[in-house]
């Protein structure tokens, strides 16, 4: 088989966001492995991705804009040598569809890979903010025009599927490194509990969704919560402890975690996401509360592998159950880790990439 190039044009550097790093980009080796070789062009700078959801840093994030528009001309001039051009989420944040239709132009063949519900219009405070930067025609003309979509949930693949003109998209899950993400949990109270949830300044309002709760579930036990992220996060109320996140302690400070939470908005937004923070947990046989919507019912049974809840009062009982019955966690956490080892492992899913690239 002839060699093949592809070329990707994605968000952020390799390594440093959790959709991209458990997506694709753990993937690459197995490519390179089966034929491929892989170019990868960022928009963002690690400079950029730095200061991005800081407060401040103004001149730093209009530069980090320029400079990823400059790559982004740059990319044109490139594309054309490369067999197939992987497109992540979006070519260019802002402005008109100009590079989605000059990279579909010159592009021999295009994959396009999305996440979350970005073809939708949404009503809420979230994505009236993301929807006056953000251009959601981008995202519509790559999803009608690629040679193929991946999406990142049964329903957005829905969508996608009818609206792509080839009838090409397929559902591919987030997935994790079953050899690396191991368990590390003795289920005991012998020391506090912890709560733990991780995620970017990006899904932070998510977090805050629980901020009542955590409050009502120290009123009937102690707990501890661990937050793993880039941003500072204050809540006097509880014993909190905020981690930085890093690629070197990612693993050490997630196996801290006693019980793992997803909280989740009601919206169409939330459709497109791919139930990532509950494959991550659960990779660790860690017991999992999440909000019953969208993905997430695909990926937790009820009271079989964690918890599917629908309001506060049952995110506190369910969290306090969990907090007061380490047998009970023991039980959840082993069949969550059976789940993901059997579902959402990189060595069940790697085959659907490959799938879909020698095709083309």
């Amino acid at each position: 088989m002839k060699k093949k190039k592809v070329y990707v044009i994605c968000p952020f550097p390799k390594d440093v966001a959790a959709g991209q790093r458990l997506k694709y980009e753990q993937y690459f080796d197995d490519w390179k492995k089966n034929g491929y070789t892989v170019k990868v062009s960022p928009f963002m700078s690690h400079h950029m991705w730095n200061v991005v959801y800081l407060k401040g840093h103004f001149f730093s994030k209009f530069m980090g804009t320029i400079f990823g528009h400059m790559c982004r001309l740059r990319d044109l001039f490139l594309i054309f040598n490369y067999d197939i051009v992987y497109v992540f989420m979006w070519v260019t944040p802002l402005g008109t569809t100009i590079f989605e239709r000059l990279v579909r132009f010159i592009s021999k063949k295009l994959v396009y890979d999305l996440e979350d519900n970005t073809v939708s219009i949404m009503n809420n405070e979230i994505n009236r903010i993301v929807g006056s930067l953000k251009n959601p025609r981008k995202v519509v003309y790559l999803v009608k025009y690629a040679d193929h979509v991946i999406t990142s949930s049964p329903s957005l693949n829905n969508y996608c599927y009818k609206l792509n003109n080839n009838k090409k998209s397929t559902y591919i899950s987030s997935s994790v490194n079953i050899r690396k993400f191991l368990p590390a949990n003795l289920y005991n109270n012998e020391k506090k509990v912890t709560i733990g949830w991780t995620g970017t300044f990006s899904s932070k309002m998510y977090l805050d969704l629980l901020r009542n709760v955590f409050i009502e579930l120290g009123k009937k036990c102690e707990f501890k919560l661990l937050i793993i992220g880039n941003f500072e996060y204050i809540f006097p109320e509880i014993d909190l402890e905020v981690v930085q996140w890093s690629s070197e302690n990612e693993v050490e400070d997630l196996q801290r975690i006693d019980i793992g939470v997803y909280p989740l908005s009601k919206d169409q937004w939330v459709l497109g996401k791919s139930g990532l923070k509950a494959i991550q947990y659960m990779s660790f046989a860690i017991p999992t509360v999440a909000t019953n919507v969208g993905t997430t019912s695909e990926i937790i049974t009820h009271l079989k592998n964690g918890y599917l809840v629908y309001n506060e009062d049952e995110w506190v009982n369910s969290l306090y159950e969990l907090v007061n019955n380490p047998t009970l966690r023991k039980r959840l956490g082993t069949e969550a880790r059976k789940t993901v080892v059997n579902n959402y492992s990189t060595d069940v899913i790697n085959e659907k990439y490959l799938s879909i690239l020698d095709k083309l």
